[in-house]
C-alpha cells in the first residue's frame, strides 16, 4: 500500500470564480424519461470533434453541436433488451478508421456499435456483472478498457473482438470498479478505482506481446490466451470512501470520491517493490454538493480545464494548469436542478455539455467578450 507523504499541505482552490470565461446556456434537450449517465465528445477523429454521444436506458444517441447552440441528432441505437441500462460510452475506431461507439451497463455485455449505420459491430461477453466505465486508448483507439462491478478491469481489442488482459486477482480490487483510465503517453500504464476506496496503478509492460498479438490473431477470439494481471504497481488509499472517477493528468492523477472535491496527486512507484510507494497530494478542487457517487468529471482535449457537475444541477469549471487551483466558472440555471452524472468539454473547452438524472442534456457555450 502506498504511503501518503506528510509535510507539504495540499493547496486548496478558492470557490471565488476568476471570471476567466463566461458561459451561458444555449440549448436544453429532453432526451427521455430515463437518467442519462454518460456524455462524451469524439476526440478520436478530428473530423468529428463536434460530435458527441449519450447513453440513457437502453439507448445510445449520437448528436452534433452546430453553431448558435444547435444540437442535431445524427443516430440512435436502441438495444434489443428493454431492461438494459447503459452507464458508459466511449468513442473508438476500427482498423479502417470507422468511428465506433463502445457502450456498457447493467447487463455486463459491451456493445460495439458502428456509428455510421447504427448496427452492432461486435458484442463482448466476459464481465460477470454490470460495466461502470469504458475508456479508449487515444494512442491506439482500437484498445478499450472496461471497469466492472465484478471487481475486474478488462482490456479489449475492438478490431478483433479479443479480451487481451484481465486486471484482477490477488492484488486486484475488492469491490466494484467504478472508473478506469489510460495514461496519456505511457502506453503500458493504466489507473483504476472503485468501491474498495483505492486507486490502483497497473503496468501492461510485461504483457505487451499479447496486446500486439491481439491485432494479428486469426483464431476465434475465445481461443486467445487471455492473461490475468494480478498485481498493480501501486495501490493508493487517499480517499476514505468510494472512488468513482480517476483521470491521468500527465503523470499525476485526478480522482474524486464523495467528499465535495476532487484531488490532484502524484504517485511515486518503487520499482523494486511493486504495490508500495508513496503518494503526494498536491491540490484540492472543491465542488459543493458533490457528495453522491457516480458523478464523473471531464476535461478538454489538452487538459487545460476540468468540468464537473453536482447533485444540485450546477457545474464547476476548474483550471488544471495553475497553482493554486483557479475556478474558471460556476454554472447554474434556474431550471437545472437534477444531479449531473457527467459533463463533456469540447476540444477547446468552449462548449460544456451536461447529462442529468432527469433525462435532460444541457449545452453551455462561452460568451465572446468584447
Amino acid at each position: 500500500m502506498a504511503k501518503i507523504m506528510l509535510g507539504c499541505e495540499p493547496v486548496v482552490g478558492s470557490l471565488t470564480p476568476s471570471k476567466k470565461r463566461d458561459y451561458r446556456v444555449t440549448n436544453r434537450l429532453q432526451e427521455g424519461k430515463r437518467p442519462i449517465y454518460a456524455v462524451v465528445f469524439n476526440f478520436i477523429d478530428s473530423r468529428f470533434y463536434n460530435v458527441f454521444a449519450t447513453v440513457g436506458g437502453n439507448r445510445v444517441t449520437v448528436y452534433q453541436c452546430l453553431e448558435g447552440g444547435v444540437i442535431a441528432v445524427l443516430q440512435s441505437y436502441i438495444d434489443d433488451d428493454k431492461d438494459e441500462s447503459f452507464y458508459t460510452v466511449s468513442w473508438a475506431c476500427d482498423a479502417d478508421g470507422t468511428p465506433l461507439l463502445v457502450a456498457g451497463g447493467i447487463n455486463g455485455i459491451i456493445r460495439v456499435i458502428d456509428a455510421g449505420n447504427e448496427k452492432i459491430h461486435k458484442s463482448f461477453v466476459g464481465h460477470g456483472d454490470s460495466v461502470n466505465e469504458i475508456r479508449t486508448q487515444t494512442l491506439r483507439p482500437s484498445l478499450v478498457l472496461s471497469a466492472s462491478k465484478d471487481e475486474s478491469v478488462r482490456l479489449w481489442n475492438v478490431q478483433t473482438g479479443i479480451c487481451i488482459l484481465i486486471f484482477a486477482g490477488a492484488g486486484g480490487h475488492r469491490n466494484e470498479v467504478l472508473s478506469v483510465d489510460f495514461h496519456p503517453s505511457d502506453i503500458y500504464r493504466i489507473a483504476s478505482c472503485g468501491m474498495d476506496n483505492t486507486v490502483k496503478i497497473w503496468s501492461m509492460k510485461e504483457f505487451w506481446t499479447y496486446v500486439e498479438r491481439s491485432f494479428t490473431w486469426e483464431g476465434l477470439p475465445s481461443q486467445f490466451p487471455t492473461k490475468y494481471v494480478q498485481f498493480p504497481v501501486l495501490i493508493a488509499s487517499i480517499h476514505t470512501n468510494y472512488v468513482d472517477c480517476n483521470r491521468w493528468l500527465g503523470d499525476f492523477i485526478l480522482s474524486k470520491s464523495v467528499d465535495n472535491e476532487f484531488i490532484l496527486w502524484e504517485p511515486k512507484m518503487k520499482e523494486q517493490s511493486p504495490g508500495e510507494g508513496t503518494v503526494d497530494i498536491l491540490q484540492k478542487y472543491p465542488v459543493p454538493d458533490c457528495d453522491i457517487w457516480f458523478i464523473k468529471l471531464s476535461c478538454d482535449f489538452h487538459y487545460n480545464a476540468a468540468a464537473i457537475g453536482n447533485r444540485e444541477g450546477k457545474i464547476y469549471v476548474w483550471e488544471l494548469q495553475t497553482s493554486p487551483p483557479s475556478l474558471i466558472a460556476r454554472l447554474s440555471h434556474i431550471q437545472s436542478k437534477s444531479p449531473i452524472r457527467q459533463t463533456a468539454m469540447s476540444f477547446d473547452g468552449s462548449t460544456i455539455l451536461s447529462c442529468c438524472e432527469d433525462g435532460t442534456i444541457w449545452r453551455w457555450d462561452t460568451v465572446a467578450t468584447s
